[in-house]
């Protein structure tokens, strides 16, 4: 069974609808298709109507941002609910902040390069959670760049003069937030040290002290020594150990089921949390 936990549609910085998301997911063999989201659970309605209709089944998560000193970390939320409030105002919070950093990078830019914030807008779906990868595909459409991972690897990369940070909750104050909700917390790539600061072994007992459940392991950021670390440490503390695709569409090169979660570790998210696995899969592809 290919399970990915891993994705994104347009509702935040991927390329395709949920629902075009899911198709393509149920048309590559996946068998069950983590929809994740930045900082929303906009995509949910419609990832659960194509889900069911194209015999897929699906865990509906969001990807949160969340920071701790200079460190970036992303909590993937599994089966929370979407209308707990404090969560809601939470996430509502991160996607205002992250307009007002992208603003303040597109005017960074905008010294050295022609790029205005309608160029910006322009790649941002209605109701999107607007990302560096918006500004990506600006700069790209512009000619300013080849492709979004030229502009990851440059304008936009680690140590860039032009990005600045975005107030949003540390590790722990999410973690919290996802518990209360009745979600599951999953660190999202932890170690993935090419991305920039990334979190320590110590780190991430400590975020297992307070009440996370599980750690991404497989991902293609991941090297093939950080992954036998990190599940060294998922033995050692009972975490649940996923891999995913991290999928964005035709925006990163990353390509669907690539990396995946055995069933016993999508049994034990689905125990935890609070909301049930949409299952459009025939009776015989349940397992």
């Amino acid at each position: 069974m290919l399970i990915d936990l891993h994705t994104h549609s347009a509702a935040s910085d991927g390329t395709q609808s949920p629902g075009d998301l899911v198709r393509e997911a149920a048309d590559v063999g996946v068998d069950v298709l983590g929809l994740t989201d930045h900082d929303t659970t906009a995509g949910w309605a419609e990832a659960e109507r194509a889900a069911l209709e194209s015999g897929i089944a699906l865990v509906r998560g969001a990807e949160l941002s969340t920071r701790t000193g200079a460190t970036s970390v992303h909590l993937l939320s599994y089966l929370h609910d979407p209308a707990d409030v404090p969560l809601l105002a939470a996430l509502e919070r991160s996607r205002t902040a992250r307009v007002r950093r992208a603003e303040a990078i597109v005017a960074n830019l905008a010294r050295d390069v022609d790029l205005t914030w309608a160029d910006v807008a322009a790649q941002v779906a209605p109701g999107a959670t607007v990302g560096r990868p918006h500004i990506a595909d600006a700069l790209v459409a512009a000619g300013a760049a080849p492709s979004r991972d030229a502009v990851f690897a440059g304008l936009l990369g680690e140590g860039s003069p032009y990005v600045v940070h975005y107030d949003v909750p540390t590790p722990q104050e999410m973690i919290g937030l996802v518990l209360a909700a009745g979600g599951v917390p999953v660190l999202a790539h932890p170690f993935a040290h090419l991305r920039g600061a990334s979190l320590t072994a110590e780190q991430l007992i400590e975020l297992a002290a307070c009440g996370l459940m599980g750690v991404e392991v497989d991902h293609r950021d991941h090297a093939q020594e950080d992954r036998i670390a990190l599940r060294g440490l998922a033995r050692e503390l009972d975490l649940v150990v996923t891999g995913s695709s991290d999928y964005h569409g035709t925006g990163k090169r990353n390509r669907l089921g690539e990396n995946g979660t055995a069933p016993d570790q999508l049994a034990a998210v689905l125990e935890r949390g609070r909301l049930p696995l949409v299952d459009g899969r025939p009776a015989g592809r349940r397992g």
